[in-house]
């Protein structure tokens, strides 16, 4: 793996099925994200891009060839292993922003930390000066519900980056967004990854979030294209 890749995928498919009812949702994968990328991904429905990053980050099984995250063959892992690691080393966004609805912002944010093992006091200020850090120092108190969609996802942003993750997974991330609530969502995507360095995938419909983006790939029945 060279030296400054994150995540390296080869050979790597994804069928569901079999018989008649098979689908193939990944078709011969190769691909390496490099450290301090933001890379977007687009295509259209059902072209596999979810797949992609359900499959590259963990979170479900390939078929058959080899994902590495920093070096690690992750599908090589027992299923407990794998998820420990994936909790450590990988953060997640989605388009539900996935917050629990009787916690505070901080309170979810400093969640990931406590199941990971981090002292109460210590995940407390991590989170606070994480959510601080992207614009809701007033807002550590408040709910979900007294959030606006724009503040809900910056909170998941938080949640994401606070383990200091090696990889961002963003799936949609500004879907359920309006306009002003996606180009802040996208400025802060673009900034977090310029100041911490931090990589990050994108799978996005948006054009906007993609021009935002280091690199763009396109995919088409599970392949990349040109």
């Amino acid at each position: 793996m060279a030296s400054d890749a994150v995540v390296t995928g080869e050979g790597v498919w994804k069928v569901y099925g079999a018989g008649e009812t098979e689908v193939t949702a990944l078709r011969g994968i190769n691909i390496e994200i490099r450290r301090g990328e933001m890379a977007a991904i687009m295509g259209p429905s059902g072209c596999g891009k979810t797949t992609f990053l359900n499959c590259f980050s963990g979170l479900d099984e390939i078929s058959r060839g080899r994902v590495t995250l920093e070096g690690v063959d992750i599908h090589q892992l027992p299923d407990r292993a794998r998820s420990e690691y994936r909790a450590r080393r990988s953060g997640f966004v989605f388009q539900s922003y996935n917050l629990l609805p009787i916690l505070s912002a901080v309170e979810n944010v400093e969640m990931p930390l406590l199941i990971g093992g981090v002292k109460l006091k210590e995940a407390r200020e991590r989170s606070a000066q994480m959510l601080t850090d992207l614009g809701l120092g007033e807002r550590l108190n408040h709910r979900p519900s007294e959030l606006s969609g724009g503040q809900q996802q910056r909170v998941s942003l938080a949640r994401a980056l606070v383990g200091r993750p090696a990889i961002v997974w963003a799936d949609e991330p500004t879907g359920n967004l309006d306009e002003e609530g996606s180009k802040q969502v996208t400025e802060l995507l673009r900034d977090l990854n310029r100041r911490y360095a931090q990589t990050i995938v994108v799978v996005t419909h948006d054009p906007d979030v993609a021009e935002a983006c280091d690199r763009t790939l396109k995919m088409r029945d599970g392949q990349f294209v040109a």
